[in-house]
């Protein structure tokens, strides 16, 4: 069938806008990525330099991408994570452990970048700073576009009109705040962990750490060794038996409920009456979804961190295909997903697919809240997954092929780990029948990076 080729501008250069630049290409779009770091990677592309960011994240634009500390390492196996046709193999004189550290997730993105010579395509050190209809009489797939960018070498700024803006600007770097009674007048030291990078600056300290995910498990575990005392505020203290191994083993490391307010003396109230008297409070409370170039005359919006309206995450009904979103999701095993996502919109702008009604698609979104609100999700949880079953149905679209079992025992395998020996978890493991299962599979025997012959079982 005859395609349309369409001029494309991508808005960063992450896991999400490297595989849509690359799928775009692939599709005969003429495409431009501006990225507003020096290199690749997005999220992935390691920043110790965050001594000129807000520390709880106020900016509109902030100065600091990256969320990721030093230590990080993967909370999944880096089989489960390669892109369909490029498995995240080990690399003589790399970092060869299974759940790798951020420097190793940033190689493999360099990698993906220059096998698909996707370099020329992006213009490093612009920001966009705004987005909007150059005829908001027009919609959908009629629309153009205006994208403003700044050189932030020369602080020149350009201007200049796409068919159609695929945002895929991350979503781990804008900071999401509690509201705690007497934030605003503490006076000592509050930070989101957006620009926590390492716990030497904590040495001798009591740190209180707000949310025990991902990040305040890591980062309390990691101050254990400097700080005076880690007093970790949670929202429910019914936790993992690997959070309460972790707890048991450390002297000075206490447990919380939440926060019911802060005093100008420094002392940090919780709900049951208790309280400390703190040098630092390091918020590690998540990320809101922000888009703060995009001017869609109220169209999509984020509230409560739901944006919206979007049909299947990725296509704002009216406005669809000419602006969509990768990399909205959470919650799922990303880069295959947005490698789904960015064939779909890829293919929608040649012609090749096309979106359902404005009226089916608007219509689904609403079925889509109901459930959710029946089921008491958050409004905030929108864009959690954490369903197998729906990435199937959602690469159907395109005839993406459906996640292979051993890549989803693998991710829950991991998550199993996790929960009993938080710990250890990365570098104790029993799911050698898994991993055989996943070396020996087309993903890797038939791919076009091999696994090192040192990485067997």
């Amino acid at each position: 069938m005859a395609t349309t080729s369409k001029y494309v501008c991508v808005i960063g250069a992450g896991p999400a806008g490297l595989v849509a630049t690359r799928e775009l290409r692939k599709e005969g779009h003429h495409v431009v990525t501006a990225e507003q770091s020096h290199d690749v990677g997005g999220q992935w592309l390691y920043d110790p330099n965050v001594g000129g960011e807000d520390p709880l994240g106020w900016s509109r634009f902030l100065k600091v991408h990256s969320s990721v500390y030093a230590s990080l390492r993967l909370a999944t196996p880096r089989e489960t994570l390669g892109f369909s046709d490029f498995p995240f193999v080990v690399k003589e004189g790399r970092d060869t452990r299974r759940f790798p550290g951020h420097r190793e997730l940033l190689w493999y993105l360099k990698d993906f970048c220059d096998w698909f010579g996707l370099t020329e395509m992006i213009k490093f050190n612009t920001r966009v700073e705004y987005v909007g209809m150059s005829d908001s009489d027009k919609v959908g797939g009629d629309l153009k576009w205006v994208v403003s960018s700044r050189d932030l070498k020369s602080e020149k700024v350009a201007e200049e009109v796409f068919d159609a803006v695929v945002v895929a600007t991350g979503q781990y770097s804008h900071p999401r705040l509690p509201f705690i009674k007497g934030m605003e007048q503490w006076k000592r030291k509050q930070m989101h962990s957006h620009i926590y990078r390492d716990p030497h600056p904590f040495h001798n300290e009591v740190v209180v750490v707000v949310g025990n995910s991902v990040s305040g498990r890591d980062i309390s575990m990691e101050l254990a060794n400097v700080a005076k005392e880690i007093h970790l505020s949670a929202k429910s203290l019914d936790i993992s038996e690997g959070l309460s191994k972790v707890i048991s083993k450390h002297h000075n490391l206490y447990l919380h409920p939440q926060i019911e307010s802060l005093h100008g003396d420094g002392r940090v109230v919780f709900v049951d009456g208790s309280w400390v008297m703190a040098d630092t409070i390091i918020y590690c409370t998540g990320y809101s979804y922000s888009f703060p170039f995009l001017d869609t005359k109220g169209i999509v919006t984020v509230d409560d961190n739901r944006v919206g309206p979007l049909y299947e995450h990725t296509f704002p009904p009216s406005l669809a295909p000419s602006l969509s979103f990768v990399g909205i999701p959470r919650k799922i095993i990303s880069l295959p997903f947005f490698e789904s996502q960015a064939i779909w919109i890829a293919q929608l702008l040649s012609g090749r697919k096309t979106l359902p009604s404005f009226h089916d698609m608007m219509q689904s979104i609403e079925e889509f809240y109901q459930s959710s609100d029946a089921a008491g999700i958050p409004k905030h949880h929108t864009h959690n997954i954490a369903n197998f079953e729906y990435c199937d149905k959602y690469g159907e679209n395109v005839g993406y092929p459906h996640l292979e079992e051993w890549r989803k025992e693998l991710f829950l395998s991991g998550s199993v780990r996790a929960r009993v020996n938080l710990e250890t978890f990365r570098d104790s493991w029993d799911d050698y029948e898994l991993l055989q299962a996943a070396l020996l599979s087309p993903h890797f025997t038939q791919s076009l990076q091999r696994p090192s012959p040192d990485y067997t079982l």
